[in-house]
């Protein structure tokens, strides 16, 4: 049994009748027995009239799955399976990051009047904020009786789970890349030969060509001189590692380091496999949280998705040398590696620098990182010298920030946010100095570093793709 306001508001005033029946000069104590009375057979009659919940019988149907940041729409069907008009509200109550809204209300409540045997269905649209399932909980039903006094109320379940796949916010990129692929692919022949390029064809020479694409046999045959033209292979290795250690789980804007991560392995992984080439991925931390061995074809991309589905960064530190031992067991021929980490200066000389020589040994390696966007508030100066003083400022810390602090204040009004700025624009120099550290000595180990802004990542990381794919060095 369940109460409303209502019986409150009668409680409050069968205590009003009490005191007028004490003042008439019947005794307290049965006029107190009068007024409670009155009021429980109130409620009581109110809820042996309300219908019973159990008299409902309710499915679901609708989505499944739903990309985030998309709606999805789930229905609630209703039916009055008693003999007794249904009177009441039902609750449909899921987990917070579903989203949900009833009938176009940012509420999961409905109010129903069923006759019987009469059948409703209930819109549920979900707008999810997080990836991953989104199971619905209890379904809570509550019948009144003629007087809203009280009612009878039953939870039930009928499950269903709503599953949030990445958004792949990047594949309006993928068309413009796709047209890349096809100049590339027969349109334009490469005129020189290189690792990862197989033979196409022979036109004549036209000034510009590399004389070593002369064939010298086929000019013989011809009267005019003869070139050879290769054309990238098809059928190449991509390896896509996402980190998903400590590191990424630092968030820029309303995104996390992996989330941006995975969006834009899924547009190389769109890419290369339009490509022809054979896609795979790995994710690891301290041990492998997802595998997936793909290939071309329509399959790989939902197959990726789902993999990715799951995935929440892990608040330790990635084991690199695990990570690259996990790469190397998997993939023995030579392939393109696209590592999908940071570059923050820490990270990078205490893991993965010292491993990585033993993957840039047997395979290409590409090292794509989102750059923290600056604060357009507080440019950093033009001049090196004046960059170098702040770098410095910031590497001294709390030493620094008080120094900072008194210039500030000398200065009268407003010092005091001057010198927050001047120290904020210090450390972020500082942070492009140590990510051009690393950058340099990735790049004298081979590996081609691939960093932009969240927006700017995933078509960065796709050219690239598309660069050595045309010159040939897959």
């Amino acid at each position: 049994m369940v109460l409303t306001g209502r019986a409150a508001l009668v409680a409050l005033l069968a205590a009003g009748v009490v005191g007028g029946l004490v003042a008439a000069g019947l005794a307290g104590w049965a006029a107190v027995a009068l007024a409670t009375g009155a009021v429980l057979l109130l409620v009581l009659g109110d809820t042996l009239a309300a219908a019973s919940p159990r008299a409902l019988h309710i499915t679901r149907s609708g989505d499944r799955s739903v990309r985030l940041g998309e709606v999805a729409e789930v229905v609630l069907a209703v039916r009055n399976g008693g003999s007794r008009r249904w009177q009441g509200m039902v609750r449909d109550a899921w987990a917070p990051t579903a989203g949900a809204q009833v009938q176009g209300r940012p509420d999961d409540r409905v109010a129903l009047d069923l006759a019987p045997g009469q059948l409703v269905r209930v819109p549920v649209a979900l707008r999810p904020t997080r990836r991953g399932d989104r199971p619905t909980d209890r379904i809570t039903a509550r019948a009144l009786g003629p007087l809203g006094l009280a009612g009878r109320q039953r939870s039930m379940r009928a499950d269903w789970t709503v599953r949030t796949l990445p958004p792949f916010t990047s594949r309006r990129h993928l068309p413009s890349r796709l047209a890349r692929l096809r100049d590339m692919d027969g349109r334009q022949a490469i005129a020189v030969r290189a690792q990862g390029t197989e033979f196409d064809s022979l036109r004549e020479y036209v000034p510009g060509d590399d004389v070593r694409a002369i064939d010298w046999r086929a000019t013989a045959r011809a009267a005019d001189v003869m070139v050879r033209t290769w054309r990238p292979e098809r059928d190449r290795r991509v390896v896509l590692v996402l980190d998903t250690g400590r590191t990424s789980a630092a968030r820029i804007g309303d995104e996390t380091r992996l989330d941006l991560a995975m969006d834009a392995a899924l547009l190389l992984a769109a890419l290369a496999s339009r490509a022809g080439d054979r896609v795979d991925l790995l994710a690891h931390d301290r041990r492998t949280r997802a595998q997936v061995s793909g290939g071309p074809g329509p399959a790989l991309l939902p197959t990726l998705v789902e993999a990715m589905t799951d995935l929440e960064p892990e608040l330790t530190e990635t084991d690199a040398r695990g990570l690259v031992a996990a790469v190397l067991a998997r993939v023995r021929k030579r392939a393109l590696v696209v590592v999908l980490t940071t570059l923050d200066r820490a990270p990078m000389e205490e893991g993965l620098l010292p491993a990585l020589p033993a993957l840039t040994a047997r395979h290409m390696v590409v090292l794509a990182a989102v750059r923290t966007p600056h604060a357009a508030a507080a440019p950093l100066p033009a001049n090196s010298s004046d960059l170098a003083q702040l770098s410095g400022s910031a590497g001294r810390a709390e030493q620094d920030r008080e120094s900072l602090r008194g210039w500030g204040g000398a200065g009268g009004g407003g010092g005091g946010a001057d010198a927050a700025s001047t120290y904020a624009r210090a450390a972020e120099a500082r942070a492009d100095l140590d990510r051009a550290h690393v950058a340099a000595k990735l790049a004298r180990m081979g590996v081609r570093v691939v960093e932009a802004e969240p927006a700017d990542l995933a078509p960065r990381l796709a050219d690239a793709y598309l660069d050595l794919k045309q010159q040939g060095k897959l």
